[in-house]
Formats: C-alpha cells, structure tokens, sequence
C-alpha cells in the first residue's frame, strides 16, 4: 500500500471510526459541533412554535464556526425543509432571543443566507423567507440541506442527473491535458479506494471517490466545469441516501475507476467518457431517464 493510501485510510478511520462501516457509505456523517459551541434550539411559542423544531438533526452543510455557522445551518435547514415557509418574516431580534446569540451573530448569518437566495431584507418590508424559484440550487449547502427535508428524493435524482451532464464531457476533456501529477493522484485514489474495500472501510472508499471525481473535473481544463465541482463533491457527501453510481462500493464501481483513470493515462477520451457514464447510469435514480451507453 502507498503512503498516501495509508495515511488517508488511517486519518479517516481515527477521524470516525464508529460511523461508516460496510455498506453504510449512504449514511456519511456530519461531524456534530462540541456542545459548548452548538446553538440551542429551544422550542418557540405560539405562532412561532415552528422555528424549534430543529432538534434531532445533524448538522449539515455550513462551513462556518461557532455560533455564526451554527445558527446558518440551523436556520438554512429550517426554511430548506419548509419549516420556514416562503415569505415567512424573520425578526433578527426575535432570533437573537430565542437562539440566544448577539446581534451581529444573527446579522452575519442572514447575510450568509441572503447571499444563497434564501432570505431577502428590504427596507420598510423587513427579512423574509424567499421561495425556492429563487435559491441558489448549486451552492454546496443548499444541496447538503435539501438532502435532509421532504425534497431528499428530487435532491437525490436531480444530483445524479446533473453529474451524468458534467463529468462524462469532463472524462472527455480531461484525456487531452497531460498533467502527471494528477493523473498520479487519480491511480492513488483508485488505490486507496481498492484497499478501503477489502477492508470494509467504506467511510474511507467515499472519500477517496470524492477526490477522484474533483480531480477529473479539474484535469478537464475548463474553469467553467471547474466551478461545478463544488456540486460533484457535495453530491458525494450529502447523508440520508445515496446520491452515486458508487452508493455501494463494489469490486464493479472500483473497476469502473480503473477504466477512467487507464483511459486518462492514455489520452483516451472516448474511452474515458464511455467508462463515466457506465460509472454513472448504473444508479438507478439515471437509469429511469437516460439511456445506457451505446456497446461499441
């Protein structure tokens, strides 16, 4: 085994050995935050009541810290869920009370949220909750939240079929750009995802199959694709269900691997794009609509 192989698979298992085994890959955890950093969620009163119900989730996407990345995550999973219905008024004050953080905590994390096409704040109207046409669907987050609330299942599909757009063109485009040290990177990950699965490391496999995935669409050359591949990575890691061809690392997704990476090596982008899309269409989410590559 290489040293990276090593290091990575030890790092993620000594990081949360408990919480992927075989098999478990489509529950991928969110590292919960310490207790004395986590923003209490008290349920709310009255017409409010609502706004508490935030209690046996984990955390999700924010990449914030402390108090100001709590209360976004919080409050971004709630209007995501549907908790906060569109055009519903949010009172920073009153957010401030009931979360029991300062002023600036509650201004800076509906500015976050604002930026995502969640909330609008205009003079004389006040903060409100936005409805979905008008959320940023690509931004990491959002992704990761939507994966916890009624729409888990578009989410899910909607992913799928956006990767089967992306990343065959990327394979394409990915066999033209000779960079070495990252196609060696992209053998390493297929290395370390060939020991995770005779391990049963599956915590391990998924995150060695996020870089790989990263990897080629950075190979691709194109800073428009490479501005995707926030999406790719969050497709990969959002919990409650599995979002990829890989949802159950076997000896078929790792050969598929392979074939991508052997393909690149050789500046074969057919082949590379023809090994992606087998990679991809045999979820079963891609399979209902898009065809399966044509046998050449």
């Amino acid at each position: 085994m290489s040293t990276l192989a090593h290091t990575m698979m030890t790092t993620a298992r000594s990081a949360d050995s408990g919480l992927a085994g075989p098999g478990e890959l489509d529950r991928y955890p969110y590292a919960e935050t310490p207790g004395a950093d986590r923003v209490p969620a008290p349920a709310w009163e009255g017409r409010e009541q609502d706004l508490g119900r935030v209690g046996g989730r984990r955390a999700a996407g924010s990449r914030g810290r402390g108090l100001h990345g709590q209360l976004v995550q919080q409050l971004g999973q709630m209007i995501v869920s549907g908790d906060l219905g569109a055009d519903r008024p949010l009172v920073p004050e009153e957010i401030g009370q009931r979360f029991e953080v300062s002023r600036t905590v509650v201004r800076e994390s509906l500015r976050v949220l604002e930026a995502k096409g969640l909330v609008s704040a205009r003079p004389n109207v006040g903060t409100r909750v936005r409805p979905v046409s008008d959320w940023n669907l690509l931004d990491p987050d959002i992704i990761e939240w939507r994966a916890f609330g009624p729409q888990r299942d578009d989410q899910r599909r909607e992913l799928t079929e956006l990767r089967w757009t992306i990343e065959p063109l990327a394979a394409r485009l990915a066999a033209g750009h000779g960079r070495e040290e990252v196609q060696q990177r992209l053998s390493d990950m297929v290395e370390i995802m060939s020991h995770a699965l005779g391990q049963g490391d599956a915590l391990t496999f998924s995150r060695a199959d996020a870089e790989f995935h990263s990897l080629l669409i950075q190979l691709a050359g194109n800073r428009m694709l490479e501005h995707l591949s926030g999406i790719v990575s969050a497709a990969l890691q959002v919990s409650g269900g599995p979002v990829t061809g890989c949802d159950r690392p076997g000896e078929a997704a790792l050969a598929q691997h392979g074939r991508i990476a052997d393909a690149l090596a050789a500046g074969d982008g057919i082949a590379a794009e023809g090994a992606m899309r087998q990679l991809l269409t045999s979820h079963p989410d891609v399979e209902r609509v898009v065809p399966a590559p044509r046998e050449h």
